[in-house]
């Protein structure tokens, strides 16, 4: 079992403890919170125990699990690494790209792993459609939630669209050509609401629509590629993939056939794939442990953290342009 140590017992921090404390390929040493209130009550409530000193912590595990504020992401992981220890650290991966990069050279240094908390590719939605997903030319992403202080210290591209922003950028495999995006702060001093259009150089176009401020929670992305249309629905857990393939010269009495003007027919045909529920976030966690235990590459490695982050920042210049 691998030793670990958790950063942070804020919201997503307790979640984490509490998972890694029942995972069976973790050991759960403890914790550190600078707000020493909140971190005696969190030890006094679920017994994990609380360190004062972040630096016993982290000499005391193999792994460091980083669930801070942005900010702090850079220093906490430095420190960390520099260590020799392993680091589980919560998207977005630091707060500036130059922190990033710096990152990268310093796991290849030190010779250890990290990965970034990008939690929906392990959505079981999206996990059951991944491989069906090729050379999509068109992706539209909405991404809605309702309001909530917590993380509006970012821009929602951080917050919210950074989450499609990595989707994407797992399913298509060209470089980015372009990207133009306009976002407007409504009750935060950072854009609450952001709309993104993403240009590849392969062709394909990604449109992804952000926003905190919404009455309603939403979390859909939709893929367009040669005859299929995939959808997933990563709140509700549901996909719909709809297919077209040559018709049959005799087709059925309940076949959906389609005729375009050249005369060509093609078969609409609904797939239904098995979606085997999971709690994304301890998958997340385990997989980085097999990761480490079998020295394969994280799942979302650090790299793939630093191009979400690097396309999130480069949206957000365009706002300014």
């Amino acid at each position: 079992m691998l030793k670990v140590g958790v950063l942070g017992a804020g919201h997503l921090g307790k979640i984490h403890l509490r998972l890694l404390n029942e995972s069976e390929k973790y050991e759960l040493i403890g914790f550190y919170d600078p707000d020493e209130i909140n971190a005696k009550k969190v030890a006094q409530e679920f017994g994990y125990t609380y360190f004062e000193n972040m630096n016993i912590l982290m000499d005391s595990v193999d792994v460091v699990d980083i669930v801070t504020p942005t900010l702090s992401h850079f220093e906490c992981a430095k420190k960390a690494i520099e260590k020799g220890k392993h680091i589980f650290i919560e998207k977005p991966i630091t707060n500036t790209l130059e922190e990033a990069e710096a990152l990268l050279e310093l796991v290849t240094k030190h010779g250890v792993k990290g990965q970034v908390g990008h939690v929906e590719r392990f959505n079981p939605a999206f996990i059951s459609v991944k491989e069906k997903v090729e050379n999509p030319m068109f992706i539209e992403t909405h991404r809605l939630a309702e309001f909530n202080p917590r993380g509006t210290d970012v821009p929602v591209v951080l917050d919210l669209m950074i989450h499609d922003i990595d989707v994407i950028l797992s399913v298509v495999n060209s470089p980015v050509k372009q990207i133009n995006a306009s976002g407007v702060s409504v009750i935060s001093s950072s854009p609450d609401i952001a709309n993104a259009r993403i240009e590849f150089e392969n062709g394909c176009v990604a449109n992804l629509t952000s926003s905190r401020i919404s009455l309603k929670n939403m979390r859909k992305s939709r893929f367009f590629q040669k005859d299929a249309y995939i959808s997933v629905d990563f709140l509700e857990k549901k996909v719909e993939v709809v297919k077209m393939k040559d018709a049959p010269e005799n087709p059925g009495d309940f076949d959906m056939i389609l005729q375009n003007a050249e005369g060509v027919r093609k078969q609409i045909y609904f797939e239904n794939p098995d979606i085997h529920a999971n709690n994304a976030i301890l998958d997340e966690l385990e997989t980085y442990a097999d990761a480490i235990n079998n020295n394969t590459t994280p799942i979302v490695s650090l790299e793939q953290g630093t191009n979400a982050l690097r396309v999130a920042l480069q949206i957000i210049e365009s706002f300014k342009q």
